[in-house]
């Protein structure tokens, strides 16, 4: 079932203005993105902020749970992460999601971000699934 890596931030907001992030579907619980970081996503250390990293993990995730949901609206409950590694401006930045169970209402999911084959965050994440009204 792989496919090709697509841009998801094709709409105006956050991800779009921070160079947006490309996704591709592995099987019906794993999922892969990624994006370079460049500039814009450093904190004043140098390296990628980890708020961008947040919001990444959030958006990358956040589509897996939705595909996974059959393409429902899906909203982020709780996401957990461990900010264990670093990147820097250039490195590419590819990220890693699994279903772990999706229930009616819900949807879990680990997620791990890694940089030149090295984890530099981990995740775990619960997210709603809205129904059509």
């Amino acid at each position: 079932m792989t496919s090709k890596f697509e841009q998801i931030s094709i709409k105006p907001g956050f991800m779009k203005h921070n160079s947006g992030v490309l996704f591709r579907s592995i099987s019906e619980v794993e999922y892969e993105f990624k994006t370079t970081i460049n500039e814009n996503h450093l904190n004043a250390a140098g390296i990628t902020h980890g708020g961008y990293l947040s919001a990444l993990v959030d958006a990358g995730s956040g589509t897996a749970v939705h595909r996974a949901a059959g393409n429902l609206p899906c909203v982020t409950i709780s996401l957990d992460l461990k900010f264990i590694g670093a990147s820097k401006k250039g490195d590419e930045i590819i990220g890693y999601t699994r279903i772990l169970k999706k229930t009616a209402t819900l949807v879990f999911i680990f997620c791990e971000l890694k940089c030149n084959n090295k984890i530099i965050t981990s995740a775990s994440g619960v997210w709603k699934i809205l129904t059509k009204r």
